[in-house]
């Protein structure tokens, strides 16, 4: 069985590239133009998520680890007996197990939230906006004239060693780019992801399920990308 880490990686690089799929689809509608994929972008956003889920999924497990969800506390029960002075009942609870029970930490999961929010929501947002647009100046000789046009590029010339002409990035650029959008990604995604990132720390306990609704979640947000960095 694949490592958690591994598992979630491909679950979110193949929900990713199915977003931006959609995201074509939409725009044809839109336009009212047949749907021919252009496998490009397809290929960037799944390879983006490649490279970012692992370093997502350990971030969430440090959260995890430094401010754990739940602590252990006294049942009511137990609290109620031991006000009545009633060892017998205490006695007759610890023995079915019903002295502590786990309870939710209300402080760890705001810290949690709000570390997500801002420290890992901006290093996701700049990497996010460095990564595309540096992958699409390396990408672009592929809409070349005689490279077949839009949807040219087969998926063979994906992997190839020309797939990405890393000295045809310009990277001040990218860089100037990055920053221009970065607070408009950011105020976007504090419009959606907060709740996410809430359901997760309250209702769920693993990080593998967090990751799997994070990724389900991101298939509206990649969407979202999709159609904004195709402008």
């Amino acid at each position: 069985m694949a490592p958690p880490i591994v598992t979630a990686t491909i679950q979110t690089a193949v929900i990713s590239a199915f977003s931006n799929v959609l995201a074509q689809a939409i725009t044809a509608h839109q336009s009212n133009t047949p749907l021919v994929i252009d496998w490009i972008p397809v290929f960037q956003y799944a390879l983006f998520s490649l490279l970012s889920t692992p370093p997502n999924f350990l971030w969430q497990d440090y959260l995890e680890s430094t401010f754990p969800a739940y602590h252990m506390a006294p049942t009511r029960e137990a609290v109620a007996s031991a006000a009545a002075s009633n060892d017998a009942e205490l006695d007759d609870e610890a023995a079915h197990g019903r002295i502590v029970e786990p309870r939710l930490n209300k402080r760890n999961t705001v810290v949690k939230a709000l570390l997500d929010q801002t420290v890992g929501a901006a290093v996701n947002t700049i990497l996010f906006s460095l990564f595309m647009h540096g992958i699409r100046r390396g990408m672009a000789h592929h809409y070349a004239p005689g490279a077949g046009g839009k949807a040219g590029a087969g998926l063979g010339s994906l992997f190839g060693r020309d797939a990405v002409r890393y000295d045809a990035v310009e990277w001040p650029s990218v860089w100037e780019a990055a920053k221009g959008e970065f607070w408009g990604l950011i105020l976007a995604g504090w419009r959606f992801w907060p709740l996410v990132s809430l359901i997760n720390f309250v209702f769920l306990t693993s990080i593998e399920a967090r990751s799997l609704v994070g990724a389900l979640a991101g298939l509206g947000w990649g969407i979202y990308l999709s159609l904004m960095t195709a402008q």
